[in-house]
């Protein structure tokens, strides 16, 4: 995946100096990213109805372990939730894209479809499939949404003899997810084609419009770290967010260099364990937040759409803002650790609420490559403030230990680490998804 990466950035900047070298050629190229939006829409349908269902019976089993589960599924939706309020927030300040204008066609058959829009009944009725087949065939996304909920809490009910089911669907997101990862080898093609036709379309005004974006979800990351969690961690366990963020600093370099949480998953566990906070809450809080906890992902998602919008001439009104950040709550859980999953998940919230705003998916996927690192970093340290705070809040942390681990006394030992190190929840709390590249 690090040839992977290398390859995006040489792509963009290859499209970068094709747009400004050539202009009317590099206009041409569009059709390369148009196509790789159209492999990645494909693919929105199963992973939406997979991460659901399976979503769905996780919460159940996470809840199921008692106070600790129940009180992590709270934590992790609130604070996922105000991380999708931020961004909304943030991207409302920035007005990133504004002036870009990318496809005056898009904004002006936008607007024919606001002024003949359906009303409130027929929309509901709408989310409604003719069959459960015609959810995934008909590409709408509410309607697989609906069908997704509605077999998860199915499954729920059955128990036991649902979980055959559960476990071929499981093995059905493998597949999903392995065809994801086959089609983001094609994002270097599909980044080169969008990039350039944009800035042989607008020029400089393409760069400086990714650059305020870029730069303002830097700035609304650090700001939801080191603010946000701050105040919580010092307010809810009275540990000091530097302590902790210097004691993992050496996961934190990992995930830089592999822009991915999840390869820094097992030390993780090791260490929450070293620093004093029980193996049961480890074993519960760590796997379930890397499904559950992904406020970098959440920040990332509602800023993107709203460029993207604003990019094409047709800005969200507010209203559809809360019905994207609701959609965006539920269809963002899973989408940690999975290459490409995050993208998927952008598209999908615009296809759900603007369908012909998705092209411009094409756009930010040439700088989503770079924004990757702080969505890890920011997913990371929101999973690492969570176990302190559940350990705490149940009584299950050693603060003597905690102050040993922080003043140098009780240095962790790498020796102890192993690759394979399990939660002490066991193989249920462990998550079910491969580790992948990218966030």
């Amino acid at each position: 995946m690090h040839y992977l990466y290398l390859a995006v950035i040489a792509a963009v900047v290859l499209g970068v100096i094709v747009g400004f070298a050539a202009p009317d050629v590099a206009k041409e190229l569009k059709p390369l990213g148009t196509g790789f939006v159209n492999l990645i829409k494909m693919m929105i349908s199963p992973i939406i109805f997979c991460t659901i269902v399976l979503g769905i019976g996780s919460v159940a089993k996470a809840a199921s372990v008692g106070k600790v589960g129940l009180m992590a599924i709270v934590y992790f939706l609130a604070m996922s939730t105000f991380a999708l309020g931020i961004g909304l927030v943030v991207g409302n300040i920035l007005h990133p894209g504004e002036g870009l204008s990318l496809s005056p066609e898009a904004a002006a058959k936008a607007q024919q479809q606001a002024e003949g829009s359906e009303g409130t009944v027929d929309f509901l009725l709408g989310i409604i499939p003719e069959s459960l087949v015609s959810a995934f065939t008909e590409g709408s996304v509410l309607q697989t949404l609906l069908v997704a909920l509605l077999a998860g809490f199915a499954l729920q009910k059955m128990g036991r003899a649902g979980e055959p089911v559960l476990r071929g669907i499981e093995h059905i997101q493998r597949l999903v997810f392995r065809i994801l990862a086959m089609i983001m080898w094609a994002a270097p093609v599909g980044a080169f084609g969008a990039i350039a036709a944009v800035v042989g379309e607008t020029g400089w005004d393409a760069l400086k419009s990714l650059a305020v974006i870029m730069l303002g979800f830097y700035a609304t990351c650090l700001l939801f770290v080191f603010v946000v969690l701050g105040s919580v961690l010092w307010f809810g366990a009275r540990v000091n967010l530097f302590s902790l963020l210097r004691y993992l600093g050496r996961e934190f370099l990992l995930i830089v260099s592999t822009s991915s949480s999840e390869s820094a998953l097992p030390r993780l566990i090791a260490k929450m364990e070293h620093l004093g906070v029980s193996k049961p809450v480890v074993g519960i809080t760590v796997p379930t937040g890397y499904s559950f906890n992904l406020d970098g992902t959440a920040i990332y998602l509602t800023m993107a759409t709203l460029f993207i919008a604003t990019a094409q001439g047709s800005p969200l009104p507010v209203s559809e803002q809360i019905s994207l950040l609701v959609f965006m709550i539920i269809a963002s859980k899973g989408a940690a650790g999975v290459s490409g999953a995050g993208i998927a998940t952008l598209a999908g919230g615009l296809q759900s609420h603007r369908p012909e705003l998705v092209d411009g998916v094409g756009f930010i996927l040439g700088i989503d490559r770079f924004m990757s690192e702080a969505r890890a970093v920011t997913n990371f340290a929101g999973n690492a403030v969570a176990t302190v705070l559940i350990g705490s809040w149940t009584k299950e942390f050693d603060r003597g230990q905690a102050r040993r681990v922080f003043d140098g006394q009780d240095p962790f030992n790498e020796a102890t680490l192993v690759d394979d190190h399990k939660p002490a929840g066991g193989d249920e709390a462990t998550p079910r998804r491969e580790p992948a590249a990218v966030n």
